[in-house]
């Protein structure tokens, strides 16, 4: 035996061996400590995770002006002056005229202290027509509106532009200060401090406030297919939000330019970025959408999408008021996107994108302190490589084990792979228990009992994930300890083994071109480091020694991992009351917080099996779970909401809804509420209400075309089998007459096709629905609209929907060419769906009535409609 094997294991190296053999199996610690290590790893996330994700800078105020920085405080001042004009839905008097003159007003004012000699400004009022596609909708828009402002530097020669972008239209009833508020009062902040600090730029900088973006991004389309300055775009910023009163994320870049993030790198004061937000957001996790996509799609240029994200309850409510807007949080973002623009406006690659195409990148922020960023390749390579290492570190401390221990390298071989496929069960058991809990409290009809009381996540979840995760390998620990190989080898096994799973995920995530999941690539660096100066050290084989290495080693990846699935609870608890009621929203939580705790915990827990009586640690978790649970099914506190702060959302219209024969008579005329429902909870999250004699809209959508109701937009019409219809007696008078007239029918020359002649009016919110009788082999053929949305009919049993909005209204007039094979056109061919929409209309006595039936925490968003079914 060498001297260095004498030296690891004792003056006398088998009877040293023996010992370890015999040795006491824990830390020489009382048995409460074990529950203790878990306790510090939650105080030191709450300690550190939670306040920097919340840290803003102090905003800065007027008497700091005229240092070249964003000014927090005077764009705070004109979010308040927009926020006042109220709500700004597209087509109202305060979005066309009060809101264009606010900035114009802005504008003006701008230009008073631009630097002459070093910048030209231009403004522009683009009023657009135009359709675009949009999930199964035509978006079709009349005199939407833009002010599009141009900042250039003179003496420039770059044909080049950056394009910024946000909007300033709202949904009805909600005054977003928010939404998007913040963005364009953050914009009209960096356009003051460029045009008024000497200090230059090479390419002009395009500000497109866009007038229509809730109602299908159809405002920035018409900018990016029709304006004069776009075909000079080369790169957008696009400005939007989900929340209010926090950091904004940078959720996308690109797409396939992995230089872009780069540019935030160099720029940005305060990163909060993460690819695995692109990559939710482009696999329709994240259910929402921006200017953003139109812009990129459309004008073929890449850029960035940046986003408020923190307290989205009150998104798109009347709650969404300057008054939960912290000045810090502008400055944040006014820091970050003055410095990106900046950047940008100098950026070589503008004066040819194509040249620097291709690639994505891989990004992240670390607790906002600093922001890394590398290209997907070098990602690759980095995640293969810390694999591979890993994997061979793991292979030589087996190796290790089997010398020192004096055991068949097989025998402990064999060990190591009962390890891996008990962490293996423990990965599904922590995987599955928290689903399994999100399952059962659906079944009961307690979703969402998190919503207004986020730290039941921790029992609900959270702990069910540690149980998981904790059960396979405690249990396997108990039975060891008359093993031969030593209990401190057992443990660290375990941790290989834990080692080999993510190396296996990492690899197979990698090659599928999965970029986020760098999230594991993390975790298994620190491991590998810690187990690298392990066996350089020799502590690999004194006692518990290792152990400190691993610890410290994780301390990074557990404030990381930690944080990052934290963003994604913060983000998707809003949504999921609003995302519809068709699926579990506690699920997907669930999964979130198991692998949130998965990936932070899973080289840590083995641990606790250190300590005597590592089952108290089990124990501890079962009793947390359990208490949590009853909190949370049998208190107010596992009540979902809350008055202004957690609301549920009550989204309905009062319809009055015709159907005409053939012969144009009127076969039903019936009124009633139209429900769709924004989460799990339906009816059952507004108790005081009378829903009685409600009936389920599924059989009116299997009897009728497109459920025979006024659906909105696309998320009426994905909604559409959860929604319920309440009849009332009193008839729904809509505010604005619509009317749709016949003006005339022709047969075509070829005897086969008839052309329909329409106008039609309304309010500023119309849509039509076309359904031919396809039993008789009648089709549409043509019409005025978009010949490629009529090329992609949507699937059945969906029917042509035209969805369209007007900023200025007029009369729309449109045909529809019919062809049917054999000529008879005396007989029904189609059927023509027409709804109107009176949005930001309070509707009648009754309507108010009803309205004001629904508790304090409910948020009311309705108005009057009408449906109107004619069969030509």
């Amino acid at each position: 035996m060498s001297d260095k094997d004498k030296l690891i294991l004792g003056e006398d190296g088998e009877e040293s061996a023996r010992i370890m053999v015999k040795q006491n199996t824990y830390v020489n610690l009382p048995w409460y400590i074990g529950t203790g290590f878990l306790l510090f790893w939650a105080l030191l996330f709450f300690a550190v995770v939670i306040p920097l994700f919340y840290r803003l800078p102090t905003s800065l105020t007027i008497e700091d002006d005229n240092t070249g920085e964003f000014i927090g405080d005077r764009a705070y001042d004109v979010l308040n002056n927009l926020v006042n004009i109220g709500t700004r839905v597209a087509g109202s008097n305060a979005n066309e005229i009060d809101a264009v003159d606010f900035l114009l007003n802005e504008v003006s004012n701008i230009r008073k202290d631009l630097l002459d000699d070093y910048f030209t400004l231009e403004v522009d009022v683009h009023t657009t027509y135009g359709t675009h596609i949009y999930y199964s909708l035509l978006e079709m828009y009349q005199g939407v509106q833009n002010v599009v402002v141009k900042l250039s530097p003179k003496g420039s020669t770059s044909e080049s532009y950056l394009l910024v972008n946000s909007h300033y239209d709202t949904v009805t009833k909600s005054p977003g200060a928010g939404d998007d508020g913040f963005m364009v009062a953050t914009m009209l902040e960096v356009l003051r401090v460029m045009a008024t600090t000497p200090q230059t730029f090479e390419h002009p900088v395009v500000f497109l406030f866009n007038g229509d973006e809730e109602m299908g991004m159809q405002a920035s389309h018409g900018f990016i297919t029709q304006h004069k300055w776009a075909p000079n775009c080369k790169a957008v910023v696009n400005l939007d939000c989900a929340g209010s009163g926090g950091r904004e994320i940078l959720f996308q870049t690109g797409p396939s330019h992995a230089w872009l993030a780069n540019y935030y790198k160099k720029s940005a004061k305060h990163p909060f970025a993460t690819t695995m937000a692109e990559e939710f957001f482009q696999m329709g996790l994240i259910p929402s959408d921006t200017d953003y996509r139109i812009i990129t799609q459309y004008g073929k240029i890449p850029g960035f999408d940046l986003g408020q994200v923190v307290n989205g309850f009150i998104y798109h409510t009347k709650y969404d008021r300057i008054d939960v807007v912290p000045r810090g949080a502008i400055q944040n973002t006014g820091d970050n996107i003055l410095g990106l623009v900046r950047a940008l406006a100098n950026a070589t690659e503008l004066h040819d994108i194509e040249a620097h195409k291709g690639g994505n990148s891989v990004y992240y922020d670390l607790l906002g302190l600093t922001f890394i960023t590398y290209s997907e390749e070098t990602g690759n390579i980095l995640n293969y490589s810390a694999a591979g290492v890993t994997l061979l570190l793991v292979f030589i401390s087996v190796w290790r084990m089997s010398a020192v221990s004096r055991l068949p390298f097989s025998q402990v071989s064999q060990r190591f792979i009962i390890l891996l496929v008990l962490q293996i069960i423990a990965f599904v058991l922590a995987l599955a228990l928290p689903l399994l809990v999100a399952y059962i409290l659906d079944s009961f009809g307690l979703s969402l009992t998190y919503f207004s009381s986020p730290s039941l996540l921790i029992g609900l979840y959270v702990c069910p994930a540690l149980i998981g995760l904790c059960l396979p390998i405690t249990i396997y620990c108990q039975s060891q300890e008359n093993n031969k190989l030593p209990f401190t080898y057992h443990l660290q096994l375990a941790l290989h083994s834990w080692a080999v799973v993510l190396c296996l995920l990492d690899v197979v995530a990698t090659a599928n071109g999965l970029r986020s999941i760098y999230i594991v690539t993390v975790p298994i660096i620190f491991y590998a480091v810690s187990l690298a100066l392990s066996l350089l050290t020799t502590s690999h084989d004194r006692g518990y020694s290792w152990s400190g290495l691993v610890i410290i080693g994780q301390v990074i990846p557990f404030l990381y991992i930690s944080y990052l699935f934290y963003i994604f609870i913060v983000v998707l608890t809003p949504m999921n009351g609003r995302s519809g009621s068709a699926s579990n929203p506690d699920s997907t939580i669930a999964a979130l917080a198991a692998l949130g705790t998965i990936l932070s915990f899973g080289f840590l827990l083995p641990l606790t099996n250190m300590f005597r009586r590592s089952g108290s640690a089990l124990l501890t978790l079962f009793l947390i779970t359990g208490i949590t649970i009853f909190l949370a099914c049998g208190t107010q506190m596992g009540f979902p909401y809350r008055a202004r702060t957690n609301s549920a959302r009550a989204l309905y219209q009062h319809v009055r809804r015709v159907f005409y024969d053939y012969d144009g008579s009127v076969i039903n005329d019936e009124s009633g509420y139209l429900f769709n429902f924004q989460d799990r909870r339906e009816t059952k999250a507004f108790p005081g209400v009378n829903f009685t004699g409600a009936i389920s809209q599924k059989a009116n959508c299997d009897d009728h075309m497109m459920c025979a109701a006024p659906l909105f937009d696309e998320r009426w019409v994905q909604n559409r089998l959860q929604g319920i219809w309440l009849p009332r007696e009193e008839p729904v008078v809509p505010p604005t007459r619509t009317t749709l007239e016949l003006l005339s029918k022709t047969v075509l020359a070829n005897k086969t096709t008839i052309r329909f002649n329409f106008t039609l009016t309304g309010p500023p919110y119309l849509s039509l629905f076309i359904q031919t009788y396809e039993d008789d082999y009648v089709t549409v053929s043509d019409w005025s609209f978009s010949k490629s949305y009529l090329e992609q009919k949507p699937a059945p049993p969906l029917a042509y929907h035209i969805y369209i909005t007007y900023g200025r209204s007029a009369p729309l007039e449109f045909s529809l060419d019919i062809t049917k094979p054999n000529g008879n056109f005396n007989v029904p061919l189609f059927q023509l769906g027409v709804s109107a929409h009176d949005l930001g209309e309070e509707g009648d006595e009754q309507s108010i009535k009803f309205a004001s039936t629904f508790p304090s925490y409910a948020v009311v968003v309705d108005w009057p409609s009408l449906y109107a079914r004619y069969i030509f």
